[in-house]
């Protein structure tokens, strides 16, 4: 079998070098055209996509996140570092760095160093961390810029390229192709991922994935890996779609507001997949519906299954939050579900963030990003919305809740009824242990 493999690859390597004059030939008449078959530099008679890279290179930046010193010995109180990653220039006369939340999170002071090797002090604009997205700001001359294109455009199999400060050396380039869109699963955060196989590490956070020429199409934020911690080939980036939505809103007001339709939605897995008599495993389950909201309008119940949104296949929940969660007030979302074996069709109209008061529907409680029902446990969580305050506040799915200020929680009622305005100290079970946290009014 190996010997099989060994000759099919010297063939192989054979075929090439044959063809690589004809490829040279045909390219060095269309190097300065995207069109071309490959870009070929004839001066040096090589295949390259520096001169299409090149220029995004300088906007890529080293972000340094300092916190508060914690060495007694040394009397010190300034910052020190505490993490760094990387991050991307978007607009080069106002100093706008892209970065991802987990870098910048917990620090009370940033730098941002460039290529020419100058460094500055950053301001963090905002930062989200349902979609792990920060924005950062600092005042200096001379910068380049990354054009940001529709991430909407990619296909499986574009080639893309991750850029960064891996493992504490100096800028880095990595190639790769497109290996999947739409990827979530990792939680019901707001997930539409932009999987990839360049090689991305630690200290490629916040960086850009870029297209063969250069232009930014998502941040890299998140890598899966054996059990090393390494590079194995997978590897997921927010993209621009995303990006840019989250980035105008932390510029102009300091937050990401987000847009409801009013449907409670909980991710189908195969167990509740074989409890409705389906043969999928993906999709979101419509929980309840909002009483007076435009999901209810539409005619979505209890029970159905949301396949498709906007004409993009879903994955679970989070790919829905993605969705609706950048749409502006008054946006109309065509969504396909399954209801009882048969597919229908419904138009949502999203609707403005609505306040933190409680809505109660007939078999789900919901308020501040939590969803709950009575469980043979007791009152449980069965969705917790990206970037909400149930999220900033640490609560998961799952979760069972024993008692909100104290007072025990045994019914859906006794929760509407104590989850009112203001802040409250909730008691959660979760697994073996309980867990107190403080949800925000």
């Amino acid at each position: 079998m190996r010997r099989s493999t060994n000759r099919a690859h010297g063939l192989s390597i054979l075929a090439l070098v044959a063809a690589v004059p004809l490829l040279a030939a045909t390219a060095a008449s269309a190097q300065s055209t995207p069109q071309g078959p490959i870009p070929y530099d004839a001066r040096r008679g090589v295949f390259t996509f520096a001169s299409g890279l090149e220029q995004a290179l300088p906007a890529v930046v080293q972000v340094t996140t300092l916190g508060q010193s914690e060495g007694p010995s040394s009397g010190e109180n300034e910052p020190r570092p505490i993490s760094s990653g990387s991050g991307a220039i978007i607009d080069a006369r106002e100093g706008i760095v892209v970065t991802n939340n987990h870098v910048v999170e917990g620090g009370r002071k940033f730098t941002v160093d460039l290529t020419d090797g100058r460094i500055f002090d950053a301001v963090l604009i905002g930062t989200d961390k349902a979609t792990d997205l920060a924005v950062l700001k600092f005042d200096a001359t001379g910068l380049s810029e990354i054009e940001v294109v529709d991430s909407d455009q990619l296909r499986t199999g574009d080639l893309a390229f991750a850029v960064g400060y891996p493992l504490g050396l100096d800028q880095t380039l990595t190639m790769g192709v497109i290996s999947g869109l739409g990827r979530s699963g990792m939680g019901d955060r707001i997930e539409d991922y932009i999987q990839t196989d360049a090689a991305v590490n630690s200290g490629n956070s916040g960086g850009p994935l870029l297209d063969s020429r250069g232009r930014l199409i998502g941040i890299n934020t998140s890598i899966l890996s054996g059990g090393g911690g390494g590079n194995d080939g997978i590897a997921f980036a927010v993209p621009s779609r995303i990006l840019m939505y989250v980035v105008d809103q932390l510029r102009t007001i300091g937050e990401v507001k987000r847009g409801s339709t009013g449907a409670i939605l909980g991710s189908l897995n195969a167990a509740r997949s074989r409890d409705f008599g389906l043969g999928i495993v993906r999709g979101a389950v419509v929980e309840n519906v909002a009483p007076g909201s435009s999901a209810e309008a539409a005619g979505l119940r209890r029970g159905d299954v949301v396949t498709r949104i906007q004409n993009r296949p879903v994955s679970n929940a989070g790919t829905v939050a993605a969705t609706i969660g950048i749409a502006q007030p008054g946006t109309r979302v065509e969504v396909v579900y399954l209801r009882e074996g048969r597919e229908g069709r419904a138009t949502l109209t999203v609707e403005a963030p609505g306040d933190p008061s409680v809505i109660t529907g007939a078999e789900v409680v919901m308020a501040r990003g939590l969803s709950a029902r009575t469980s043979a446990d007791g009152v449980q969580l069965f969705a917790v919305e990206g970037g909400s305050l149930a999220a900033a506040a640490g609560l998961q799915a799952g979760d069972v809740i024993e008692s909100v200020d104290d007072v025990a929680v045994s019914d859906l009622a006794g929760l509407a009824a104590a989850l009112g305005a203001g802040e409250h100290r909730l008691t959660v079970r979760r697994g073996e242990e309980d867990v107190t946290v403080v949800l925000g009014g």
